[in-house]
């Protein structure tokens, strides 16, 4: 299980994605529908990025010269479209079967990534910091979210930028999120999410406040079944994101 000691790492949770690495990038496989989302979450956040950092959002590489930290980053499936928008990438995963798929995949594709087999409390108590920090569908993962949020927001740089995704607690969370997506469609393995850690924005953003950021955005995404695609809503019900923004 590697070197794995933050408080906030969920040891089951990491077994879990562990056994499940071989298989990240299989677009039919058990991430299928985090390939379908996966659009969404990279033009919410070059978006996002470019408008703070006045960037160009249409240009070759509009997050060129800036530092992305994933935590959480699996198999590379968005660490990878960060890199290949210009942004120096930096992946995180307790799973060392994630780490070691993500390293191979991303050699084969010719991309520069550091995966690294370690958490967030480990960076932030060596003092790296990052002009983004993204934090995406692993907050409900977690043991500690509070201590996790605060790691997460202690490496953003002034003037920096954290993400997060996750899913709200509500009624039509565990209907959706629980049981249409694990038992009746089967999109993921069950087990793969627990109602009581799902996140609402109001817990979210107070977590993020007590780390010193300001909440800017918050987005909903919603799944249209009409044509089998992800699209960022006001509907914040079930998935959501949000950015929130350091002062310089």
């Amino acid at each position: 299980m590697s070197r794995m000691t933050g408080a906030s790492i969920d040891r089951d949770e990491v077994a879990r994605f562990d056994a499940l690495a071989a298989r990240w990038w299989d677009e039919r496989g058990p991430m299928a529908v985090l390939h379908k989302f996966n659009p969404v979450r990279v033009g919410y956040i070059r978006d996002e990025v470019c408008r703070i950092f006045d960037r160009d959002p249409a240009a070759p590489l509009p997050l060129e010269g800036l530092s992305v930290i994933d935590i959480g980053c699996g198999g590379g499936v968005l660490s990878e479209p960060l890199a290949r928008l210009g942004a120096t990438v930096t992946g995180l995963d307790p799973a060392t079967g994630n780490i070691a798929a993500a390293r191979a995949h991303a050699e084969a594709e010719g991309l520069s990534i550091d995966y690294r087999d370690e958490t967030i409390e480990a960076v932030a108590a060596r003092g790296e910091r990052f002009d983004v920090v993204l934090a995406m569908e692993v907050v409900e993962h977690v043991s500690d979210r509070a201590g996790f949020l605060r790691a997460c927001c202690t490496t953003v740089k002034p003037g920096g930028l954290l993400f997060a995704a996750t899913i709200n607690r509500t009624m039509r969370s565990f209907a959706l999120a629980i049981v249409g997506a694990e038992y009746v469609l089967r999109w993921l393995p069950r087990g793969t999410h627990d109602w009581e850690k799902f996140v609402t924005p109001r817990e979210l953003t107070a977590d993020i406040a007590a780390g010193g950021l300001t909440v800017t955005d918050t987005t909903g995404v919603v799944y249209n079944p009409l044509n089998d695609s992800w699209r960022a809503s006001r509907d914040t019900g079930v998935n959501y994101m949000v950015a929130a923004h350091r002062p310089a």
